[in-house]
């Protein structure tokens, strides 16, 4: 007998980590193969508060994974991006998506003639085959699908063959029938997920002990019940180490799963008390679906979470309340200032989503740094410093994404990413340090106008024309490059670099003028040196901004990429000169005054 229940144990154990193996490799290849959808989904979220349940639903139903949806959310909360009403009623979606997989193992124990663990022990060898030898990304991780799938029931029928062999121990099951307590049983299911921190393996584990009788259906009720309980652990762990409002997402996590336990427990107590132990759970679910206690153990499951949903979405905003008055804000609250707007460190835990934020923060990082730009232009020519506080919060702010931004991009280049993700984490190193630089061009610029202010000099009129003028062109500039950044629009390219040698042509042909007006007298060698020197770092600044486009040039198809670059090339062949470029773009301006807005 000591050698069946080593063997039975060592068996579960093999079986409980073959699907462990399965459900993270089913989870990493699903977020890959669907992070466009994934991260399309989360775009949608709004205060409809079934659209957020479907959003939750549909996101762990495809990822196989309450717990990373859940980290997710924690995120997006943390990172300011979603509401703690949002919130929770996504990870009210996210508890009715993670019962597929019940279903799934439910579904695998049906007999046919050839046996199940056979049929899907091939399906993983072909997903495993097709997922070393296959050249493209998407097919690798389609395989890489599949072998999860199979290494699912491979893992499954493992489990299944292990409580057989307990089942026929009379010792093991005169143990396990004394185990009654509805409160026990909530327990051990909530400890057991809680140690292994998958409640996909503690329901499949209980619905294959139903399945092979090791214990009734009431005791497998009630022990995927104490699973929903013991999911929660990862969002608790998530949200100990992050903002308040991470801390409250967690919180509703485990309110809502140890409120629908209490329920239903209540209404478990409430049956069997008015039938005088006639009725239980278990009883009604085997009249409702008789001869399968898989199927039935299942869709208990299923419905048990559904019904909490349904129960508690009406009053969401309660449960919002409830969390908020148990964690407060804090007297002293954080300084935002240098906080990100989109990053979050729990986003590490899915790739997709992290690739996208930091896309955001990105896109966030270069808006600080042309309303820098813009900052110091005004002032230059207006000489009013008012903004200058505003201006130097914006610099220090772009310092800290700089830096940000870099550390969080090192982690995440380090994770399994696609080859599309692969390439534009590679870039960004580059690109924040191209931001940060025209901040401090944008900052020079502002000195620049402190020196004339001090000095009690300025630029001529005809001076200040040529900067605004300068200033509008790089503002076009910089909505090509932000196009670019966000799109990879190939017609972006060629006007960018169109732009890009205009600028260089007007900061030539500024120079120009301000050598005759050197002559004429009506500049000064002071002023006219600080006026060089602002054309010299705006032309940088443009230069900088080019820079962003040329690394994002990887990400474009080959062929595309290519034309890309000649195009770059005829362009500054064929530009004109310095002052045909100015004329130029002086006609242009004069047809196109009112739709620029240069005037005003």
């Amino acid at each position: 007998m000591a050698g069946t229940i080593a063997n039975a144990v060592l068996a579960l154990v093999a079986g409980i980590g073959i699907f462990l193996i399965a459900c993270n490799m089913m989870s990493s290849n699903l977020e890959s193969v669907s992070s466009r959808k994934l991260r399309a989904l989360f775009a949608k979220t709004s205060n409809s508060k079934l659209v957020g349940v479907g959003i939750g639903t549909v996101a762990t139903a495809a990822i196989q994974s309450s717990g990373a949806t859940s980290v997710m959310v924690i995120g997006f909360v943390n990172a300011g991006i979603m509401s703690l009403t949002q919130a929770a009623s996504i990870i009210f979606g996210a508890n009715i998506g993670t019962t597929i997989t019940g279903q799934i193992t439910a579904l695998g124990m049906f007999e046919s003639a050839v046996s199940t663990g056979t049929i899907f022990a091939t399906f993983a060898g072909i997903g495993a085959f097709v997922n070393a030898f296959a050249k493209k990304d998407t097919v690798k991780k389609v395989g890489g699908i599949m072998a999860g799938f199979g290494m699912l029931f491979v893992g499954l029928s493992m489990m299944s063959g292990s409580m057989e062999s307990f089942a026929e121990l009379d010792v093991v099951k005169n143990f396990l029938a004394k185990i009654t307590n509805p409160i026990l049983l909530v327990l051990i299911g909530a400890v057991i997920t809680a140690i292994i921190q998958s409640s996909s393996v503690m329901t499949s584990v209980a619905i294959t002990m139903v399945f092979t009788g090791l214990i009734s259906l009431d005791q497998g009720i009630y022990l995927t019940m104490g699973s929903n309980i013991g999911s929660c652990v990862v969002a608790i762990i998530a949200g100990i180490t992050s903002g308040t409002n991470a801390k409250r997402t967690a919180l509703i996590h485990l309110t809502f799963n140890v409120f629908g336990v209490v329920v239903f427990m209540f209404v478990g107590m409430a049956i069997r008390l008015g039938s005088k132990g006639a009725v239980t759970f278990g009883t009604l679910f085997e009249d409702m679906f008789p001869g399968v206690p898989q199927t039935q153990l299942a869709m208990f499951h299923t419905i048990f979470n559904v019904a909490t949903v349904i129960i508690v979405l009406p009053i969401t905003k309660l449960f919002v309340k409830f969390v908020t008055k148990v964690i407060p804000d804090k007297k002293n609250k954080e300084d935002d200032k240098h906080r990100f707007k989109y990053l979050d460190e729990h986003f590490l835990s899915t790739p997709p989503i992290a690739v996208a934020q930091v896309r955001n923060e990105v896109l966030y990082m270069a808006e600080k740094a042309m309303a820098n730009l813009n900052i110091s232009l005004d002032t230059v020519c207006s000489l009013d410093l008012s903004r200058a506080e505003q201006f130097k919060e914006n610099e220090e702010y772009i310092n800290f994404l700089n830096k940000g931004i870099t550390k969080f991009n090192v982690k995440l280049a380090k994770l399994d990413l696609s080859n599309e993700d692969s390439k534009y984490t590679s870039t960004v190193f580059k690109t924040v340090t191209d931001f940060e630089r025209v901040g401090d061009y944008a900052e020079n610029i502002m000195e620049y106008a402190e020196k004339l202010q001090a000095s009690e000099s300025a630029f001529s009129p005809d001076a200040q024309e040529e900067i605004k003028k300068l200033q509008w062109v790089v503002g076009e500039l910089y909505q090509k490059i932000m196009q670019i950044y966000s799109t990879q629009d190939t017609t972006a390219f060629r006007e960018a670099y169109v732009l890009e040698e205009t600028i260089d042509r007007l900061t030539e042909h500024m120079s120009n003028m301000h050598i005759e007006r050197l002559a004429e007298g009506t500049c000064t060698a002071d002023v006219g040196a600080l006026y060089l020197a602002l054309t010299s770092n705006v032309e940088r600044i443009a230069d900088h901004f080019i820079n962003v486009a040329d690394g994002l040039l990887p990400l474009v198809k080959s062929s595309v990429r290519h034309s890309i670059k000649e195009v770059k090339h005829e362009i500054k062949d064929e530009f004109k000169s310095a002052e045909e470029s100015a004329k130029v773009f002086e006609e242009h301006l004069d047809t196109n005054n009112e739709e620029t807005g240069l005037n005003a």
